[in-house]
């Protein structure tokens, strides 16, 4: 599987690349910019490959990093089975290594189920793009293809479920993209009210 990149480094930190699926097509996302981080492309030839693949690169790659965090071109959770086997591995063979999921908060309404207890003891930190203060700005940022009309709703759910759930949780948004009017304050005072952290990321032309 060295084709695929479904594990790779950044600034100290390994990342697990899952899929290029994802509910949203947010207008900021680094995937609409460039085909690669730090020269490894994680544009997937194909998502044919299981968690033995994933923990093969994983134990190729690992070089006694302390942090793990799914992330990669696509959302995390659409891979849902696999997500849990390769954090029970990591978990099991390396408990001393934190682990995060970055996701977009659409796994509940995707699997009709709240699949958030089934990540404890396996995922540490989860870190959720909230992405807007309102629905609209939500809609046009994100561009969310998931079956309701209250997609930020959703958003928030997921991130109160977290919260609720004991996972270290933090809301984050995208500023300076565009002339698009985040409202960094609101944000925030929605993801503390939700009892969440609050992360604003300036955007970068290079994603990161």
């Amino acid at each position: 599987m060295k084709e695929q990149n479904l594990v790779y480094f950044l600034d100290g930190k390994l990342y697990v690349n899952l899929t290029n699926a994802c509910t949203n097509q947010c207008l900021f996302c680094i995937r609409n910019l460039k085909d690669d981080v730090k020269g490894k492309s994680l544009w997937l030839s194909d998502e044919k490959f299981s968690a033995d693949d994933v923990i093969a690169q994983f134990n190729e790659i690992y070089n006694g990093e302390k942090d793990l965090i799914f992330c990669g071109y696509g959302e995390p959770t659409l891979k849902l089975d696999i997500l849990k086997t390769v954090a029970n591995y990591v978990k099991k063979n390396h408990p001393e290594i934190k682990i995060r999921l970055n996701t977009n908060g659409h796994a509940n309404v995707v699997y009709k189920r709240n699949i958030l207890p089934e990540l404890k003891g396996l995922v540490d930190d989860i870190s959720v793009s909230l992405n807007a203060q309102n629905e609209d700005l939500y809609k046009e940022i994100s561009q969310p293809n998931i079956k309701t009309e209250t997609p930020l709703k959703e958003v928030e759910d997921f991130i109160k479920k977290s919260v609720d759930a004991g996972f270290d949780t933090t809301a984050s948004v995208v500023t300076g993209y565009k002339n698009y009017d985040v409202d960094v304050e609101k944000c925030e005072t929605i993801a503390h009210n939700l009892g969440a952290k609050f992360r604003n990321r300036e955007w970068l032309d290079n994603g990161y």
